[in-house]
């Protein structure tokens, strides 16, 4: 299971859930410290912002920030939840969590992929620099981003829900 949160959850959502691992996407200077009971190990911490292009001053995902999150979730042993967190619960964690889909479900796709995300998330509204370079990485010839670009952007809100998706699709 895939378990997608703000930052403000982010305490329960490790205390409910019990994850074997945590994914951090967020800004260097609101970097959080890998929450008790959670071996550090298992805590990935992406310091970049919310940004689908290059801006002065702040920090854009790059190849290496992407390359990082797919070696982590080849990683996840799935003994418990992957939960995957941004500031808002909105943009970097849904794009992350659609990555995970992506890898998890090679065979699948992402169009549909896609639909789960939004079906489980009115808000999500994944950014699109971190799904490009996925999309590269992942030799998707540019689904990832069409199955986005598809789902559109999503409802408007300050700070997403707390959602849950099945890491494995069937067949």
């Amino acid at each position: 299971m895939i378990v997608v949160c703000p930052l403000s959850a982010v305490g329960t959502v490790v205390e409910t859930y019990r994850p074997a691992g945590l994914v951090t996407l967020i800004n260097a200077d609101m970097m959080i410290d890998t929450p008790a009971g959670l071996d550090p190990r298992r805590h990935l911490k992406l310091s970049i912002h919310d940004i689908a292009a290059p801006s002065e001053g702040l920090v854009a995902a790059g190849e290496p920030d992407v390359r990082k999150l797919i070696d982590f979730i080849d990683d996840w042993d799935r003994s418990g939840p992957l939960a995957i967190h941004c500031w808002a619960g909105i943009s970097r964690s849904t794009a992350a969590a659609f990555v995970a889909l992506c890898r998890l479900n090679a065979r699948h796709d992402e169009g549909d992929l896609a639909g789960m995300l939004r079906a489980a998330s009115p808000h999500a509204t994944p950014n699109r620099l971190i799904v490009r370079l996925a999309d590269d990485l992942l030799g998707r010839k540019g689904r990832m981003v069409e199955a986005v670009t598809a789902i559109g952007r999503g409802a408007d809100a300050w700070e997403g829900r707390v959602f849950t998706l099945e890491s494995v699709v069937g067949d």
